[in-house]
């Protein structure tokens, strides 16, 4: 492959460095399975077993050098009576630790009227005893953060009594906040709709701040990019956040309409941009370093799974570089004379620098290929397991 000098100071070079360094991303078990859309899927040879699962992430882990995490779906992952010592053996083996912990309180059929939320105390009983089981698996497997998404809500209006939901779901949260333990955290996540589509019972930032608060001091929210309404200020909904100590993790991923899940960075990279300028900016004026949990959290129906992780990673690599590179000093100086172009044009020229050859050198340095991609495709691992699971996906095929 050629090389191009880079164009960016030996100083800010440096500084580059450093920050991709600390620069961790924590891969989805979930990515890595036959996943689709509400109309089907199309298969792959992908991940069945939370084997072959540890084995994929582990692959994005030894090319890329960032993700030595990946995070855990309980029932998907982690049914009834998994050993957490045959888990940590996987660990071992690939590369790659157990991260977050993801409550399930959106499948069963139970869950039709909600979870934590449901009009049923029964119900709200068992999503209960399901997510404490969740921080327990965490507590076994030493998983900091239990990241329980709510699909909780109602299709039409005068279903659903919205203050007595709220209660409810406070009620549980406080609960589940109680029994973690001393270096654990909740992360609450939101979004505005789907599948609920009149009112969704965790709908914005506002409501997970809200929640988390009355949780506990171990509580923060949990920004998903895709979950937001067009047009939204993501980037100062981070910032506000960021400003309260309120800011536990991002689910990455992109979207052209709704909660779409496409590459980080394929439709609207300057966006993500934007987000990553809001944290180096705290982090800037306040000298203090943010404690975020960044986690992919994508569905990959059309790419192949494990190469669309890959590019996922170096596009956020590329991005939090570029992030890097804002002169905070000058910006703090523009806005304080307002000059408005002059601020403008310091987060344009931030973005608009070619920050691939520092990346590459970085990988050099850490002993990683300049380009893991290419690497990857070099390997032969997506052909080995082509040839092992191909008898699993045809057998798939014929059957739908």
């Amino acid at each position: 492959m050629a090389t191009h000098a880079s164009n960016v100071p030996s100083d800010a070079t440096d500084l580059v460095s450093r920050a991709l360094d600390d620069f961790r991303i924590e891969l989805p078990s979930w990515a890595f399975a036959d996943t689709g859309t509400r109309f089907g899927k199309f298969l792959q040879p992908a991940a069945k077993t939370i084997e072959e699962k540890f084995s994929d992430a582990g692959q994005v882990n030894l090319f890329t050098g960032a993700c030595p995490t990946i995070a855990l779906h309980v029932l998907w992952d982690v049914p009834e009576g998994t050993k957490a010592a045959d888990i940590e053996k996987l660990a071992g083996r690939y590369g790659v630790r157990p991260g977050s912990i993801s409550p399930n309180v959106f499948q069963d059929q139970v869950y039709k009227h909600g979870s934590l939320c449901n009009e049923q105390e029964s119900i709200r009983k068992q999503a209960l005893d399901h997510i404490l089981y969740s921080v327990r698996i965490a507590q076994e497997l030493g998983s900091r953060d239990v990241t329980p998404w709510f699909a909780d809500g109602s299709n039409y209006p005068g279903t659903a009594n919205i203050r007595a939901r709220k209660r409810w779901m406070g009620e549980g949260l406080k609960r589940t906040h109680d029994a973690l333990g001393e270096n654990q955290r909740l992360l609450v996540e939101y979004k505005p709709f789907e599948p609920a589509f009149y009112h969704t019972d965790i709908a914005d930032w506002g409501m997970a701040f809200i929640l988390a608060r009355y949780a506990g001091p171990k509580a923060r929210v949990l920004v998903d990019t895709g979950h937001h309404y067009q047009a939204q200020n993501i980037e100062q909904i981070v910032a506000w956040l960021l400003d309260e100590d309120m800011l536990g993790g991002f689910h990455f991923n992109d979207r052209r309409y709704a909660d779409d899940d496409l590459t980080l960075g394929s439709i609207d990279p300057y966006q993500v941009f934007r987000i990553f300028a809001e944290i180096r900016c705290y982090e800037w004026e306040t000298g203090r370093r943010t404690d975020i949990a960044y986690m992919v959290d994508q569905s990959h129906n059309l790419k192949g799974k494990i190469e669309e992780m890959i590019q996922t990673v170096m596009a956020a690599q590329e991005l939090y570089a570029k992030a890097v590179l804002i002169d905070f000093p000058a910006l703090a100086k523009a806005r304080q004379e307002q000059k408005l172009i002059d601020a403008e044009n310091i987060y344009k020229d931030a973005f608009s620098t070619d920050v691939r050859p520092v990346l590459r050198e970085w990988r050099r340095s850490k002993g990683l290929a300049e380009d893991p991609l290419a690497a990857f495709r070099s390997s032969g691992y997506w052909e080995r397991i082509t040839r092992e699971r191909a008898g699993r996906v045809a057998a798939a095929s014929s059957y739908a």
